[in-house]
């Protein structure tokens, strides 16, 4: 062999095995790349499927016989469920009303501590109250209706998807969606041959890749794994992983996945995904109650959820929904008549429930979460999360803030925040953020950090009725003039808030009143420390950055520092359940999408303040309102309905504040402008009116008052503080701790049968 042929055979074998291993390598890195991408879809998949955003619910209405509910505000809460009024009931999510009766059939519902079943219920009313209630003929005992979805706390990406088993979907909606989206999903191997040679055919012609030919497997690859970007390449990598998914997971589980993660369409910032959710969106109506023309639509609108939207462009909408029914019935899924009678239906559209209908009272249940979890804990993994939160409430409280503020302020820059609780247990119930209830933004609730005027009056007096060797209800104190000189020189004057000096007068009558001078002058006396240490036990936490900052000045015993109307809803929850100090709650309890329960909150209750000195505050705050600074809030409530409360206004009226409670609820309200101008309102002339209008339609217990052990009556006179005898002039009943009683008298001995005066009434008598 010659040298040309030797040098021919040594370039050839050289390029033999530079091929050989070029296409070695080449294998390697496919397998390596193929066994990556078959490891990323076999491990993420389950975490894909379940990226779900944590659901927000109210309290179930529980329905009973005595049941404190009008029809009236029943077809309120049922049509807030989105349950469609009918002359006949006939199926879940349905109610029909009488003249004083009301017929439905409930959907049942998973709640944290078990299931509710469907029921078919009839209900009669004796008035404002539940007469009877019966299913299937036999008295029923209790129905929990299922509780309204307030809102959501989603992933940092913003989608929002409902949840859905493939036996919970309509099969007319699974059968139209194979029909236009992927014929052949039940016999291909994740892609259809036929649609990507149409597909390439078009891409062809037109040069560039204009469409996909995806099956249902490779739209739910797109969407979970891969970009938008088109690509022959992206092409080939979805495909390949179709076909992975395919092996590794059954029709049944990638049609689920895919019902769940289509996207339907925008809802502000938040993504509607899935098909449940878009029911929701569009028909406020459960998936499973969707008419066939509803489901139509619904399909229809997978190519293109802008272009199809029915609410931006219904007549394309209608379009294309009647092609879809078309297909339908030419596949056979519905018959030609079911087709013709769909197709002359409307739209059918409802407002949907906005994502978050109650922001306000969200942003405080998003607090209260960040206080046990992490955000990737609980806004991805699909929590349920049940709340007191209660829509009839809420409904009352944001109508009493906007027909009041209207009045006050037409010209719309005042602002009010309501917080209301149940005495009880201190559940956080309905909740006003600002003036327009609904709207994003400042919290005034949570975050308004204001002075809170006279409504910190109350720890003062309690901190002097603590010591009851030297003070009781009955003891004089001078509402004198004076002024307070500080180390560094710098003065402070209190006034009261009519310019006037009252003399003397007792201690009750003082925060009954209000008196400023009379009220600094005790806080003096008992210290501003003992004052400090009140506020801590009545609720208001330590200092720390997050929270208050309580003054230690002697301008604290008039309201100064800054405080939110939650803070304040703290200290008056303690006050209403006579000292006992428990947390103020937003989650009742947190179930995991197994329906698992995580965490139910049990209500804590801690022993603050002493029973006998709170009962004596209480006593002056029951004054307050019939005869003191709130006494305008019978001109809204009955007679009957006993309430404490407190009003407060800080300087040149800038806040107008009100805090009190009946039996059951307690309820918290501010007024003010945010640039802290004056609004020239008292708190009996502003935020007392929106209190009392809401408390007159929302409160059902009066306020009891059953005396701790350890206090007793005197009649005192009223004047002198001294003891007296019934029926003498001046003389009123009072309660006092034991053995604290004034020990002189003003010598009377008249007496008359029988107690009288507003508190004989509510001691019962």
């Amino acid at each position: 062999m010659d040298s040309a042929a030797q040098v021919n055979c040594l370039t050839m074998a050289a390029l033999r095995s530079f091929l050989f291993k070029f296409f070695l390598v080449l294998g390697c890195v496919a397998a390596a790349a193929l066994v990556y991408v078959d490891a990323k879809i076999t491990a993420t998949f389950d975490d894909k499927r379940y990226e779900l955003p944590a659901e927000v619910y109210a309290r179930p209405l529980e329905l009973y016989q005595g049941a404190d509910i009008s029809r009236q505000a029943l077809v309120k809460e049922l049509d807030a469920l989105g349950y469609r009024r009918r002359t006949r009931v006939a199926n879940p999510g349905e109610y029909e009303v009488g003249d004083r009766s009301l017929r439905l059939h409930s959907r049942g519902f998973s709640f944290a501590d078990g299931d509710e079943a469907p029921h078919l219920v009839s209900l009669a009313f004796a008035g404002d109250r539940v007469g009877t209630m019966n299913s299937a003929g036999q008295p029923l005992t209790l129905l929990r209706l299922e509780p309204l979805k307030i809102g959501g706390i989603y992933p940092a990406h913003g989608e929002d998807r409902l949840l859905v088993r493939l036996d919970e979907v309509p099969d007319t909606l699974v059968g139209g969606l194979k029909a236009i989206e992927d014929r052949s999903f039940d016999h291909h191997w994740g892609f259809s041959p036929t649609g990507i040679a149409r597909a390439a055919l078009g891409n062809l012609r037109s040069g560039r890749v204009v469409a996909g030919g995806s099956t249902i497997t490779q739209q739910l690859v797109k969407n979970y794994y891969l970009t938008p970007e088109r690509s022959f390449s992206r092409k080939l990598t979805e495909l390949l992983m179709a076909v992975l998914m395919e092996l590794h997971f059954t029709k049944d589980e990638i049609l689920e996945s895919y019902l769940n993660e289509i996207y339907l369409g925008q809802d502000g910032p938040r993504a509607i995904h899935g098909f449940a959710l878009a029911s929701l969106h569009y028909f406020d109506t459960p998936l499973a109650e969707l008419g066939i023309h509803q489901q139509a639509l619904l399909v229809g609108m997978i190519r293109g959820p802008s272009l199809y939207n029915p609410r931006r462009n219904p007549e394309r909408a209608i379009d294309r929904r009647d092609l879809v029914l078309r297909v339908m019935a030419e596949q056979g899924v519905i018959n030609e008549e079911q087709a013709v009678v769909a197709q002359a239906m409307p739209l059918s559209l409802r407002e949907g429930r906005r994502a978050n209908s109650y922001p306000a009272y969200l942003d405080l249940v998003r607090r209260h979460l960040k206080m046990q979890y992490r955000r990737e804990d609980y806004a991805t993994v699909g929590l349920r999360i049940f709340t007191p939160f209660d829509p009839l409430l809420q409904q009352k409280l944001e109508a009493s803030s906007t027909d009041i503020l209207d009045r006050l302020n037409s010209a719309g820059d005042m602002q009010t925040a309501s917080v209301v609780t149940r005495t009880a247990n201190g559940e956080v119930v309905a909740l006003v953020g600002g003036r327009i209830p609904g709207t994003t933004g400042f919290n005034r609730a949570l975050d308004a950090r204001r002075p809170a005027g006279s409504l910190i009056k109350p720890a003062v007096y309690l901190a002097a009725l603590e010591q009851p060797g030297r003070f009781t209800l009955a003891t004089p104190l001078d509402d004198a003039p004076f002024t307070y000189t500080a180390p560094n020189g710098q003065s402070w004057t209190p006034r009261n808030f009519d310019r006037e000096s009252h003399g003397t007068v007792l201690l009750h009558q003082a925060l009954a009143r209000s008196y400023n001078q009379a009220t600094a002058r005790l806080g003096m006396d008992v210290g501003i420390d003992a004052v400090v240490d009140v506020l801590h036990r009545l609720g208001l936490p330590a200092d720390s950055p997050d929270e208050v900052r309580i003054p230690r000045v002697p301008s604290l015993f008039l309201g100064a520092g800054e405080y939110s109307p939650l803070m304040m809803a703290r200290l008056y929850q303690t006050l209403a359940v006579d000292g006992t100090r428990t947390p103020l709650r937003s989650i009742r309890a947190i179930v995991n999408r197994h329906g698992e329960v995580l965490r139910t909150n049990v209500t804590e209750y801690e022993r603050a303040v002493d029973r006998r000195s709170v009962h004596l505050v209480g006593y002056a705050l029951r004054e307050v309102v019939m005869e003191g600074t709130g006494r305008g809030v019978y001109r809204y409530l009955p007679d009957h309905l006993h309430v404490a409360g407190k009003t407060g206004t800080t300087n040149d009226g800038r806040d107008s504040w009100f805090a009190g409670f009946s039996g059951d609820l307690l309820a918290v309200t501010w007024v003010g402008r945010d640039n802290n101008e004056a609004t020239g309102l008292t708190g009996s002339s502003g935020a007392l009116r929106i209190w009392a209008q809401f408390m007159a339609g929302a409160a059902t217990r009066p306020l009891a008052y059953p005396m701790p052990e350890g206090v007793e009556l005197h009649w005192i006179d009223d004047r002198s503080g001294l003891l007296t005898g019934e029926g003498c002039e001046n003389a009123r009943l009072l309660p006092f701790q034991s053995g604290s009683q004034p020990i002189d008298s003003t010598g009377c001995r008249r007496e008359r049968g029988g107690l009288r005066g507003w508190f004989e009434r509510l001691l019962g008598g």
